[in-house]
């Protein structure tokens, strides 16, 4: 087992290119992983880790080892996992994901699974913006709209539909577009999920608009996006799952309900490809099941 830990925390100062975001990765002192690797580098009689005083980065044979290990360590972990009683998991699930996802839809289906497995850890890097996936450990992604990185494996979990939203308030102000070709008179909040192109392209039987539209006010997280519209600043386009909330206690409303626009992917897209971990796969099963009994997957 101490090998392991010694592998294993290799991956992580790699990935990380530090020893000491490694160190607090798992609770340790610098001083020890440092020692740890360099005893592994002494085992293996090669350099695996290039060290300056700004960057620590994998050697040629440190990178080869690395891309060696990922399948390794993932293969241990699902053996080990095969023979515990009761294939309860274990370690750390790491996932990441949108906020809005996190906190409106899958937080909240998480606690059945928590209970099947609670030896499992679950750690969950909620945010818009982008990641690297790989430096970051994360065992699996759950990604909005179209996948651009087809080098890993990826599963379908639903398509969202998508609504164009304002306040109330907003619409007693400035009016309630009839067409979506008025929305060019209109406020507009811009974030992660209006941004897209397809965010704004209607259809209505053999009738297709699409709308090039510059935000008024614009935000880097969607539920802030969301909350802009709620305040009155604009119209916004976004998923159900973000709004579906708002649209039900009437904070929002919908417009343009007549026109169609493009839903939403949702895969769930596992970084590590053939090597993604137990847990990983699991998670997705059972979110996967779960968005199928409800409403709200589909």
């Amino acid at each position: 087992m101490k090998d392991i830990l010694s592998l294993r925390l290799y991956t992580r100062v790699a990935r990380l290119g530090s020893f000491s975001a490694a160190a607090r990765e798992w609770g340790m002192s610098q001083s020890q992983v440092s020692r740890i690797v360099a005893d592994l580098e002494t085992e293996l009689g090669v350099r695996l880790l290039s060290r300056t005083t700004r960057a620590v980065v994998p050697t040629e044979a440190g990178a080869e080892f690395l891309a060696r290990l990922d399948a390794i360590l993932a293969a241990l972990d699902d053996a080990q996992q095969s023979i515990r009683e009761g294939a309860d998991l274990r370690g750390t699930l790491r996932m990441s994901m949108p906020a809005s996802i996190a906190v409106r839809e899958v937080i909240p289906r998480l606690a059945p699974f928590a209970v099947q497995h609670p030896d499992l850890r679950i750690q969950m890097l909620v945010g818009d913006r982008p990641r690297d996936f790989v430096k970051e450990a994360v065992d699996v992604a759950f990604r909005l709209g179209r996948l651009g990185d087809s080098s890993a494996t990826a599963r379908l979990i639903t398509t969202i539909p998508r609504f164009v939203i304002a306040s109330p308030r907003y619409v007693a102000q400035h009016g309630a577009p009839a067409t979506p070709e008025a929305l060019n008179a209109h406020r507009i909040v811009g974030g992660p999920a209006a941004d897209v192109s397809s965010a704004w392209i209607f259809s209505r039987g053999e009738e297709e608009v699409s709308l090039d539209l510059e935000p008024h006010f614009w935000v880097n997280e969607n539920e802030g996006a969301v909350a802009a519209a709620v305040a009155g600043l604009g119209i916004t386009s976004t998923s159900e799952w973000a709004c579906r909330r708002e649209l039900d206690d009437g904070s929002l409303v919908r417009l343009l309900a007549d026109w169609t626009l493009p839903g939403i992917p949702m895969h769930a897209w596992f970084p590590m490809g053939r090597a993604t971990r137990a847990a990983a796969r699991a998670v997705v099963e059972h979110l996967l099941a779960d968005f199928g009994r409800s409403p709200a997957g589909g």
